[in-house]
């Protein structure tokens, strides 16, 4: 009998980046305080119940319910918090996703103007999905969207 090797589910999404940016009319520290708040996405994205954490800092996990039921499991892969950037990986989902990377960038532009910058790499579970991409665009952008009328 071959003995069990390691082995994982977890691989990152191949695919081009979808990009989401706005530029918002406060300080790039505030931006980040929302933005960057791992915790705190149900802020700006209105479909959010809430969020449940597991653990705190990078390898944390955490858990976003969907009013229509739906949720996600993501892991915080990276963060930093003076460049005001992290990434993050989803590793359970129930929305149809086979596989889905993410990054969050703030930049200053000015004392009083800042840009965020979301990007995700993703993969439907059904490879025939022809509106996925879209539909990632559009969430992303609806979301930042929220932000600038939030913080702008």
């Amino acid at each position: 009998m071959k003995p069990l090797q390691p082995d994982t589910l977890i691989r990152n999404p191949d695919g081009l980046p979808i990009v989401a940016s706005v530029v918002v009319d406060c300080p790039a520290s505030r931006l980040w305080n929302v933005v960057g708040n791992f915790s705190g996405f149900d802020v700006f994205i209105p479909d959010l119940t809430h969020i449940e954490m597991t653990g705190t800092g990078v390898g944390a996990l955490r858990t976003k319910f969907f009013r229509d039921g739906n949720c996600v499991v993501e892991q915080l892969n990276s963060r930093d918090e003076q460049a005001m950037h992290m990434t993050w990986t989803t590793i359970y989902n129930t929305l149809g996703v086979a596989r889905l990377w993410a990054a969050i960038r703030v930049e200053a532009l000015g004392a009083e103007c800042s840009r965020v910058t979301w990007t995700i790499i993703a993969e439907p579970m059904d490879e025939a999905n022809a509106g996925f991409e879209q539909f990632v665009q559009d969430f992303a952008d609806s979301a930042l969207a929220n932000i600038r009328r939030l913080l702008g």
